[in-house]
């Protein structure tokens, strides 16, 4: 801009500097508010929804009922306090730029379980799912894709199918394949409400 007058360029100046500052102050306040209503919300659930340590107990209570880091699956090779399968602990150890070969330690089992928790409630929001224990639990057990096909009923691989069967007592195991679906929906929601 050109100005011919030495108060209008420190007029100019001083308004730049105004508009500068405001928003500056306003990216502080917004950061502000979405802080205080994180802290806010943290303590406001209802009554009928679990927290994330609920959620978390619940979880650790169906996979390994004894809560040891060392509790492993033969046949699934899923491992640990979280039964955290293979795949899943070499994805985190990179997302966590931790050492592949020290996963298995009981601090670095929690924080691939946070991570893979963070990351699960976010495909929940994501999708518009309620987060409550069961979804949660849901992701963790069929992977969140795996889960969200389960609840839409949609894109379900004969794959799909064995890991519904694998993931239910052996008296619901040889139901038909139309009734698989809703009873592994409907057993799970009621484990995690009885847990």
């Amino acid at each position: 801009m050109i100005f011919t007058k030495k108060e209008d360029r420190e007029t100019y100046s001083c308004l730049k500097l105004s508009m500068r500052s405001y928003l500056k102050m306003r990216k502080c306040l917004v950061l502000f508010t979405g802080s205080l209503l994180s802290i806010g919300l943290q303590g406001c659930s209802s009554s009928s929804e679990p927290s994330l340590d609920e959620i978390k107990k619940k979880i650790v209570k169906v996979e390994t009922p004894n809560g040891k880091y060392t509790t492993v699956n033969k046949s699934s090779g899923a491992y640990g306090k979280y039964q955290i399968m293979p795949k899943t602990a070499k994805h985190y150890t990179k997302k966590l730029k931790m050492p592949h070969s020290k996963w298995k330690h009981p601090e670095n089992q929690d924080k691939i379980f946070i991570a893979l928790l963070e990351d699960n409630i976010k495909n929940l929001k994501k999708y518009e799912f309620e987060v409550d224990a069961f979804t949660v639990y849901g992701c963790h057990q069929q992977g969140a894709r795996g889960f969200m096909c389960i609840m839409k009923n949609q894109n379900l691989s004969s794959k799909s199918y064995m890991r519904l069967r694998r993931n239910l007592p052996s008296k619901y195991r040889n139901i038909s394949k139309n009734e698989l679906r809703e009873t592994w929906i409907n057993y799970w929601k009621n484990k995690m409400i009885e847990t």
